[in-house]
């Protein structure tokens, strides 16, 4: 994970420790940033096992007895269910490349903190350690106090709690990948 992930279209990470918003964030931010023409693609990290189908369903029990991967569709959605036995953590390169063929115009990360990847990284005072705020792959950093670490003089400095202007700042950062890209 030394090297920074290779895509076709931007990625940021959105960073943060439990409970400081980062699903609140991104549910505002969405909707802001499709007003501003972009489409969004999400992946989200869950440290815990989930489930996305229900025990008795017919979907469920064709995974349950070795379907790999299930594909449930219908008129409204699709999703996609594959079992990864051993895997400790989801690898978020494999992951980009499923989301390539849908060409988004930015990837959102939502978690896996300790990826390569440029971060825009959410911190309240209080909650986890302010080293998050060091990493070398932060961007930009949405605060709701002065930070409690020197921030680079690169990494921009936005206001946690106004989603106008860190939509802005999103969709002016992923433009500028989008022409690096080109």
């Amino acid at each position: 994970m030394s090297d920074a992930l290779r895509c076709s279209f931007p990625v940021l990470g959105v960073a943060a420790w439990s409970g400081t918003g980062k699903t609140t964030l991104l549910e505002q931010l969405l909707p802001l940033l499709r007003e501003k023409g972009l489409s969004v693609a999400v992946i989200k990290h869950a440290h815990h096992q989930f489930d996305v189908d229900q025990p008795g369903k017919d979907s469920y029990k064709l995974r349950s007895a070795g379907a790999t991967p299930m594909l449930i569709a219908s008129r409204q959605r699709f999703a996609l269910m594959q079992e990864t036995p051993g895997q400790e953590e989801p690898n978020l390169a494999y992951l980009l490349t499923l989301m390539a063929p849908h060409h988004p115009d930015l990837m959102i990360v939502e978690g896996f903190k300790a990826w390569p990847i440029p971060k825009l990284v959410l911190y309240r005072d209080g909650i986890g350690d302010p080293a998050i705020l060091c990493d070398e792959w932060v961007q930009a950093a949405a605060l709701t106090a002065e930070p409690p670490v020197a921030l680079r003089p690169s990494v921009a400095r936005l206001d946690l709690n106004n989603c106008e202007e860190i939509a802005r700042w999103v969709s002016e950062w992923a433009d500028q990948q989008r022409r690096t890209l080109a």
